[in-house]
């Protein structure tokens, strides 16, 4: 029996569905109880990306956050990367990140297709010429190729999951957010 490669909208669905299963209701105070600060502290002045704090094996089944790779985009969105060739994933990387309100990160595209998963908040995006708002919950599709950023245009920081079907993504930045101090 052959075993076929998931896609990335069978693995966003599992893993939206899983969240929202684990808490997410319909009420606005709590969806802001889904929010959960992964940097701590007061956010940097300046970008950053570091490297993982704690060892990790490829074989582990399990990671924790200071095992990955911590970033932080100015103005206000910091978390974690798993590039999933370095965690033991054939076709894999999970972006989390702790978005402050008008934080976001800077327009660019990457070659494969990705999934947002956001179970909390609203954000304005640019995907591609499109420009729209949403609230959560849900689950945006970007297409590969499509130069995208977003901004958490909500009161209260959220935490966005990025899925990408690789495990060796390529972000190509194209510059600044368009929506910062829009």
């Amino acid at each position: 029996m052959e075993i076929q490669t998931l896609n990335i909208s069978v693995i966003a669905a599992c893993l939206a569905t899983l969240l929202i299963l684990s808490g997410c209701t319909d009420t606005d105070e709590a969806r802001t109880l889904t929010y959960i600060p992964i940097m701590g502290g007061e956010m940097p002045s300046e970008s950053f990306m570091h490297p993982p704090e704690a060892p990790f094996e490829k074989s582990d089944y399990l990671f924790k956050f200071d095992q990955l790779t911590s970033f932080y985009d100015f103005p206000g969105e910091a978390g974690y990367f798993m590039l999933g060739a370095d965690y033991g994933f054939e076709s894999l990387t999970i972006i989390v990140t702790e978005t402050h309100p008008q934080g976001g990160p800077p327009l660019h595209t990457h070659a494969v297709e990705e999934a947002h998963i956001l179970l909390s908040g609203q954000i304005d995006y640019v995907i591609g010429d499109d420009k729209f708002s949403a609230i959560a919950p849900y689950i945006a599709k970007v297409p590969a190729g499509a130069p995208h950023t977003f901004i958490n245009s909500g009161k209260h920081p959220l935490n966005l999951i990025g899925v990408l079907p690789t495990s060796t993504p390529v972000f190509n930045e194209l510059g600044p957010n368009p929506l910062v101090n829009e």
